[in-house]
């Protein structure tokens, strides 16, 4: 006899079984991970957890990056020994292929304006204006911009491809300078778009199909010079006999689903 009756056995064993690690699963659901990563920006940081890349950000150092995540989070940060898979490929190609995003947090609202803008196609814009209908409230343009500056994944939801209703570039979370530059190596002529925006311009049509687009869609570009005809917007470009592209929709797309 050890003295320890078998209920007493029972408890001490409990008791030690409290002091153990926590199981790593668990700590996957508590905690999130960051790393480092190259991109198309510079000190390019991603946290991630077992749902998938919730945030990322450019230029901070790893304490300011973890203190912002904090904020915002208010859970664990850990370094990762390795970024997940599909991350760097999503950031090269800005498609988010098998990669899955841990959104949690976002509005109902918000939720649908980053679902809007991550549709729209490498190397093309849209206006805050298309971007709020598609999220099935067209009169909320403000409240698109707002909601595009709290997205907590840039680069993989594209909102630098978000642009202001008169046609110009507009603001960026990581400022002016990055989403210029951002779109520039999609191939969007930046130039072309920002002479437009001056000239009262948004959208381009063509005047041997009758068709109007934003100047970036893939189907605008391949106007002849000596094809293309301007208007200030869908009214003018309607008034003079044009339809608006089935591709960019310059229209308005149909709200996008719940």
């Amino acid at each position: 006899m050890n003295g320890i009756d078998p209920a007493s056995d029972a408890l001490l064993e409990g008791l030690a079984g409290l002091a153990a690690d926590a199981p790593p699963a668990l700590l996957d659901r508590i905690a999130a991970r960051r790393v480092e990563v190259d991109g198309p920006l510079e000190h390019l940081r991603v946290a991630f957890t077992d749902r998938g890349v919730a945030y990322v950000r450019a230029g901070l150092d790893e304490r300011e990056f973890t203190a912002s995540f904090r904020e915002r989070f208010a859970r664990p940060l850990l370094p990762a020994g390795a970024p997940p898979a599909g991350l760097v490929p999503a950031l090269r190609t800005g498609r988010l292929g098998d990669l899955a995003l841990d959104l949690r947090g976002l509005s109902g609202f918000e939720a649908a304006v980053l679902r809007a803008a991550a549709t729209i196609p490498r190397g093309q814009t849209r206006p805050y204006a298309w971007v709020a209908r598609r999220a099935g409230r067209p009169k909320a343009v403000r409240a698109v911009g707002s909601a595009l500056g709290r997205n907590p994944v840039p680069l993989l939801i594209p909102c630098h491809r978000v642009t202001r209703s008169d046609g110009s570039l507009g603001e960026y979370v990581f400022g002016a300078a990055a989403k210029e530059r951002l779109l520039r190596a999609e191939d969007v002529d930046v130039d072309e778009v920002t002479g437009l925006a001056r000239r009262g311009v948004r959208l381009v049509g063509s005047d041997t199909t009758g068709i109007v687009c934003f100047p970036t869609c893939a189907d605008a570009r391949r106007i002849a010079p000596s094809h293309r005809r301007g208007f200030r917007d869908l009214a003018a470009a309607r008034a003079a006999g044009y339809r608006p592209c089935l591709h960019c929709r310059p229209d308005g797309p149909d709200p996008s689903p719940a």
